[in-house]
């Protein structure tokens, strides 16, 4: 007997077109709209992520925090530059702040400091940092630290030019706003470590370039030099070209166990 009731039943509901059950892990998890289109729920709409997984790709740490940086920075600078313009009330503590510290260490030590954001010295800490990143392989943030740096007269000469504030100890003169050393110490020290950083055993590069910006900031005040303003808005103007050179290391440093350039892979 080559066909049994069974099978015929079988058969005969197969060819009618009634509707199957169709069972299986796939099937039972994975709804289905008619017209192609995603279906209107949360595990519909998830992408599988890079390894086939269902889900969706976690959010970056601590992105919203330099998004928050790069975007407040220059607010806080175009206040700080607008009560310049205006003579302001941020002006007077200012001042009282300047009057306060104004050679209250001697003159041979503040000197010193302020002098650790001069271009000769602050500059070739940063090409040999550029040096040691291009021969580890780095491309992205050489690049980037190089035109941050070349940023820095870009935007400080003007703003020295269209402010025209006097200093604390000369009043007869102009240009003051803002702090050309801070900027140059900030961009320079700081590009430097981002640079290196990725590559020290310790964590010890930006601490170091903190240290030596906060050293040039705090004898360019005691000197006379920059009232305490023009170093803070100078800090404000440049921390979003360091945010950008942070990013160009992050996405340009070659991957880990690459090895320097003419070497086999770790």
């Amino acid at each position: 007997m080559s066909e049994t009731d069974r099978s015929r039943e079988t058969e005969d509901d197969t060819s009618t077109g009634l509707p199957q059950r169709r069972t299986g892990h796939a099937f039972a998890h994975t709804p289905h709209r008619s017209d192609g289109r995603p279906p209107q729920t949360p595990r519909g709409a998830r992408q599988p992520d890079p390894g086939g997984r269902p889900g969706t790709i976690p959010p970056v740490p601590g992105r919203p925090a330099i998004l928050l940086l790069v975007g407040l920075c220059p607010l806080l600078f175009a206040l700080i530059t607008w009560q310049v313009l205006v003579t302001g009330p941020l002006l007077t503590p200012d001042r009282a702040l300047s009057r306060a510290l104004v050679r209250a260490v001697p003159d041979a030590v503040t000197e010193a400091l302020a002098d650790l954001g001069n271009v000769p010295v602050a500059l070739p800490v940063l090409l040999v940092a550029i040096a040691y990143a291009l021969y580890r392989g780095d491309r992205r943030g050489p690049l980037a630290a190089a035109v941050a740096m070349a940023l820095v007269p870009a935007l400080v000469i003007p703003l020295k030019e269209w402010t025209a504030r006097p200093g604390p100890l000369e009043p007869w003169a102009a240009g003051y706003f803002p702090s050309g050393h801070t900027a140059t110490a900030l961009t320079a020290y700081a590009g430097a470590a981002l640079l290196v950083a990725p590559y020290a055993r310790r964590h010890w590069p930006l601490p170091l370039a903190a240290v030596l910006t906060a050293l040039t900031a705090t004898g360019l005040v005691l000197r006379g030099f920059h009232w305490p303003l023009d170093v803070l808005a100078s800090l404000l103007l440049c921390a979003p070209l360091l945010v950008c050179v942070h990013r160009a290391v992050a996405y340009g440093r070659p991957p880990r166990g690459a090895g320097r350039p003419g070497q086999p892979p770790k």
